[in-house]
């Protein structure tokens, strides 16, 4: 298994990581807007081009790795004016942006803030200042290949104690917290099933146990899911293993799945008490950069025409109210919303994730 060494979790690992290269080193001009994100499926040529068209102003992406990624290369770039937007922080990176003071607040227009989803899927309530803007949603849990997770062969778990037991050993994948926004947002679920609050020993003990069980700890999701998962479409990948019958993904990748399978899949969610994680992915303007044009691409994001096709586009519910994935090829069919999700709010992410990482690690290296 692979094992992650922390320093200064948050900060200075992030700042010190040599992520990047070829960073801008001039400010962007009035007719430009500088983008940093990861590679948002949504942020298509043509999506990026008929903005362009529209409103006359050029567009340059820097695409990064992940949301983690976005922080680092926000915090490396800190006072340079060369960056105007940031799209993919999400709810377990986006406090520490705001803490760390690098976004700008914009005025986005209300009629199409009226229009954003209030009610269906906001557990966490999260943020709502004028600091960032959600532009897609989702709920993190696990999914299991239902093929081999049938009560024969594997037991389907019902908590997650289970997936300490023998028959489980090398056969979950999780992408690490540390480096993987699915991961983080998995963990900060753990943290509610054991009960942080209580100063409750089971969350480090549950992750102790389950990397003495061979627990597969990757760099993201990508890895954890297209090549140890054998219920996704990672066996038709280059690299597959297919080691791992449960691993960390959205309630909704089944549904994804089956859209793209003509109504077929093999995954499912596991619907357990407090593991799933509700995430919210949001477009930010950044301190010193251009905000005008970053307020009117987030407009543009969050307008019917375009925010509407997130679940085509970029795989994640839509923010707009009245919006949900299409019922075609059993996408939204096969798609779960947890009956029992954790709640953990963004203060106390805020205020505890560095601490919360730390104690990841120690229990990943406890027995070394």
């Amino acid at each position: 298994m692979n094992n992650f060494f922390l320093t200064k979790v948050v900060i200075v690992t992030l700042v010190l990581t040599p992520l990047f290269s070829g960073c801008l080193s001039e400010e962007s001009s009035d007719n430009e807007l500088v983008i940093v994100t990861y590679d948002v499926n949504a942020l298509s040529d043509s999506m990026i081009s008929q903005f362009e068209n529209n409103t006359g102003i050029e567009i340059k992406m820097i695409k990064v790795d992940d949301a983690g990624s976005i922080l680092s290369y926000l915090i490396q770039n800190e006072g340079t004016g060369t960056i105007d937007l940031a799209i993919g922080l999400d709810n377990t990176y986006l406090p520490t942006a705001i803490e760390l003071d690098l976004l700008k607040e914009v005025n986005v227009n209300q009629t199409l803030l009226s229009r954003l989803n209030s009610s269906k899927m906001q557990p966490l309530k999260p943020y709502e200042g004028k600091l960032a803007t959600p532009f897609d949603m989702g709920y993190i849990c696990l999914n299991y290949d239902s093929s081999v997770v049938d009560g024969l062969n594997f037991t389907v778990p019902t908590g997650l104690w289970d997936l300490t037991e023998p028959e489980w050993k090398g056969k979950v994948a999780f992408p690490s917290p540390i480096t993987s926004s699915p991961g983080r947002g998995f963990m900060l679920a753990t943290l509610d099933y054991f009960s942080w609050q209580s100063n409750d020993e089971d969350f480090g003990n549950w992750w102790t146990a389950m990397k003495e069980n061979d627990v597969i700890i990757t760099s993201g999701w990508s890895e954890a899911y297209e090549t140890h998962y054998t219920g996704g479409y990672g066996e038709y990948t280059e690299g597959y293993i297919g080691d791992a019958h449960i691993t960390v993904s959205y309630c909704h990748s089944p549904g994804v799945e089956s859209w793209y399978n003509g109504n077929w899949t093999k995954s499912a969610s596991l619907d357990i008490s407090k593991t799933a994680f509700f995430q919210v992915e949001y477009a930010s303007a950044i301190k010193g950069g251009n905000s005008e044009n970053a307020e009117k691409f987030i407009e543009y994001l969050i307008s019917p025409n375009v925010n509407s096709q997130m679940p085509i586009e970029n795989l994640m519910y839509s923010v707009l109210e009245g919006e949900d994935l299409p019922e075609e090829n059993g996408y939204r069919f096969h798609s779960l919303i947890p009956s029992d999700p954790a709640l953990i709010s963004n203060h106390d992410i805020g205020r505890n994730m560095e601490l919360w990482l730390e104690e990841w690690n120690l229990a990943m290296t406890k027995s070394e």
